[in-house]
């Protein structure tokens, strides 16, 4: 039995707007979302941050805790600050 959940999150723009891919490493599942045409990769990285983390709560895995590994530094820190300057964090 998987005791660690462990979520990869990556967050893209292209032409046709932004998305966010989700790997379950541990559960071997793959998740993508379509954002806005409008979205920022920004956006796109904290959106599959608050996602994963939001899935891993609303979960019944009681003995289990996650692990969510992301490329954004901007993303973390922003999450982490005091004074919140963006609606979307």
């Amino acid at each position: 039995m998987v005791k660690e959940l462990i979520w990869f999150n990556d967050g893209s723009r292209t032409a046709e707007g932004s998305g966010v891919s989700v790997y379950g490493q541990s559960v071997n599942r793959r998740l993508s979302f379509s954002l806005s045409k409008h979205a920022t990769v920004f956006q796109a990285e904290v959106y599959a941050i608050l996602a994963r983390v939001h899935g891993i709560e609303t979960q019944d895995w009681p003995d289990k805790y996650g692990s969510i590994c992301f490329d954004s530094q901007a993303s973390l820190k922003s999450l982490r600050a005091a004074e919140r300057t963006s609606p979307m964090v």
